[in-house]
């Protein structure tokens, strides 16, 4: 029976060298899992597509947090995750050192992210808008099951109620208490005072507060009566 002849010393180099060329590719890819922030985005300024990538999977969870808190909808923040990190890559060249890169990242994903919410589609979904503040826990206790069931309903009024919010006052309302950033970096994200960050705040705790209260009169007085 005809066997085809394995490849010679001179044949053997194709194959040698595309193998090469992906292990090569795999080392640098976990080389760049080790990298910092900024010497990723050092790295994707030169053209690095792998340096890119990297940056990319490391901070997508954190972009798809903060557009989902705001808009409230998985595929929107998905949409609006990928038009992050597509102005991201077109303005690598104009992020400031200076500054952290999360903060430079949290400001384009706010920016996108409100200007979804005040397109005509999302205004459509609007009720459907969440803050998502908890997650009941898939296996709760006995003790806990009363809790949970309480923060689910705190968390559907507050679905409900953050339809009023503008969306300054949602993104102030999300970075601050659920992201846990402070009034300064809140202020560099939004690009106002920190005088201007307090106020938002302040206004959609009026208004969530009003709102819960017109939805739901009776639960802030059971939240006051306990213990």
């Amino acid at each position: 029976m005809w066997r085809k002849k394995p490849p010679t010393d001179e044949e053997a180099a194709p194959y040698t060298h595309s193998m090469e060329l992906v292990y090569s590719e795999s080392a640098r890819r976990r080389e760049a899992v080790e990298l910092s922030d900024l010497e990723l985005t050092r790295a994707a300024r030169r053209g690095d597509a792998v340096a890119f990538e990297a940056l990319v999977i490391r901070k997508t969870p954190t972009v798809l947090s903060v557009a989902r808190r705001i808009l409230g909808d998985r595929e929107d923040s998905r949409d609006v995750a990928q038009l992050v990190f597509l102005r991201v890559w077109e303005q690598l060249d104009r992020y400031d050192e200076k500054y952290s890169f999360n903060t430079w990242l949290y400001r384009i994903a706010t920016n996108l992210a409100i200007d979804f919410l005040r397109s005509s589609k999302s205004r459509e979904k609007a009720h459907g808008a969440t803050l998502h503040l908890v997650r009941a826990k898939e296996e709760a206790t006995a003790a806990e099951t009363s809790r949970a069931a309480e923060e689910v309903g705190l968390a559907r009024l507050l679905e409900q109620a953050s339809t009023k919010l503008s969306g300054k006052q949602k993104a102030a309302f999300v970075l601050r208490e659920m992201e846990d950033r402070d009034t300064r970096e809140i202020a560099g994200i939004l690009r106002c005072g920190e005088s201007t960050v307090r106020n938002h705040l302040f206004n959609a705790r009026r208004v969530l507060r009003r709102e819960i209260e017109r939805i739901d009169p009776r639960f802030l007085v059971r939240r006051k009566e306990k213990p």
